[in-house]
């Protein structure tokens, strides 16, 4: 509710204002883009990437090419927060399993 010590404010209360904030479009029908925060060598599991996905659908089984060094592999699994999604999308923090690169080989920071 609006304070009576500030009769000169006309504007929306911090409640009405965040209320008024739309979720922003997210595009899941763009390419896949996953700037990658770290990458990780887990002894029995794999190279784990870390990141954020921008654009586009992340799941298990699909085939994935990191930029610059142009290399394909394929996702084993994705985990968001000790959670298993079926898939990620835009907006998401994941880490996922991939299939023989070498972390070494995995650029990180902004794409």
């Amino acid at each position: 509710e609006k304070s009576a010590n500030l009769p000169w404010y006309k504007g929306p209360t911090l409640l009405e204002a965040l209320d008024a904030i739309q979720e922003p479009k997210r595009p899941l029908e763009k390419p896949l883009r996953v700037p990658l925060q770290d990458v990780y060598k887990i002894g029995g599991i794999g190279t784990v990437p870390v990141g954020r996905v921008e654009t586009g659908i992340l799941k298990p089984g699909m085939n994935v090419t990191f930029s610059p060094p142009r290399l394909t592999t394929a996702v084993q699994s994705v985990q968001m927060t000790h959670l298993p999604p079926p898939e990620a999308v835009p907006g998401h923090n994941v880490s996922f399993t991939v299939k023989n690169p070498p972390p070494t080989d995995l650029p990180t920071g902004p794409a």
